[in-house]
């Protein structure tokens, strides 16, 4: 393993939130400082991964912790994006999981909690945004400066109302009591309507011809783009891990992930770890999210669904 360079920074009193960084090379490092020291942050402490697990857990208190991947450490970046992922789900600190798409799936095999912002592929107001999310969910009370007036702000207000506007909808469209957790390989509730997967098939080629002649910004829908590439799989007895998940949404990783996020903390998707790699998290439909989509199909019939 290539050894990383810390630099040093000033570790001096401030009253600017303090963030712990944790980084898998030395470019991943500079490019997670100068992320935290745009939003106001200042650097309580620098280290490389195979460190990080140590050093957190001995960490008096900490804003956030942050980890930039840039590569796939294997056992070493389990082991601190569990002790990071349980930590932040105890309220000890906000964290932040920056990297890059091509880990998205063993990344969140691990980190399943809420209170973690992951990122992949982000760009710099994706990167401040997740810093600002993180530190608000885990109520912290600490403020950056002029986040309330920035593109990012706006982004994050525009994303909130979404999230609560599609939960909103698929909580009233869902009726009668939860069913027994699904089968390993999703199968749909026994009082839900059939549905042809050549329908469902139908109206995703439809939605991403769309891009063929407009800008796919246009149409953005990652959680019905999501909804019916799980359906999808359902009705096919299929597995979808997080990674195919997010190139269903038709948006940028990040964006997919908080979606995912949302629908899970919502009861509306279903994590399951796969049995035979532990670096893999498949994602289901929720009993009462796949009973409400077929009671959709069946009602509109024929209408052409996009």
């Amino acid at each position: 393993m290539n050894a990383t360079k810390i630099e040093h920074f000033d570790l001096s009193y401030s009253d600017k939130p303090p963030v712990l960084v944790s980084a898998t090379s030395d470019a991943a490092m500079a490019r997670a400082v100068r992320t935290i020291e745009a939003a106001g942050c200042r650097i309580g402490g620098t280290m490389p991964l195979a460190s990080a697990r140590e050093r957190i857990e001995r960490q008096i208190s900490a804003t956030a912790v942050w980890l930039e991947l840039d590569r796939d450490c294997g056992r070493e970046m389990d082991d601190v994006l569990d002790c990071v992922g349980s930590n932040a789900a105890d309220g000890r600190f906000a964290a932040v999981v920056s990297s890059s798409a091509e880990l998205i799936d063993p990344v969140s095999a691990r980190v399943g909690s809420a209170a973690v912002e992951l990122i992949f592929d982000a760009d710099d107001a994706d990167r401040a945004a997740a810093l600002a999310i993180a530190t608000a969910h885990a109520q912290l009370g600490q403020r950056f400066s002029d986040v309330a007036s920035d593109q990012s702000a706006a982004r994050l207000r525009q994303l909130s109302d979404e999230v609560s506007r599609i939960a909103a909808t698929l909580a009233r469209l869902s009726s009668g009591p939860a069913a027994a957790a699904p089968a390993i390989r999703p199968a749909p509730p026994a009082d839900a309507p059939e549905v042809s997967a050549d329908t469902v098939r139908s109206i995703i080629r439809a939605r991403r011809l769309r891009a063929r002649y407009f800008s796919e910004e246009l149409f953005a829908d990652p959680a019905w783009d999501m909804l019916l590439d799980l359906l999808q799989a359902e009705i096919a007895q299929l597995r979808v891990p997080v990674s195919s998940l997010c190139i269903a949404a038709a948006v940028p990783a990040t964006t997919a992930l908080r979606w995912l996020k949302a629908m899970v903390s919502n009861g509306l998707f279903v994590r399951r770890a796969d049995p035979h790699d532990g670096r893999r998290v498949f994602v289901e439909l929720a009993p009462d999210t796949s009973r409400a989509l077929r009671r959709y199909f069946s009602e509109v019939g024929n209408i052409a669904v996009i």
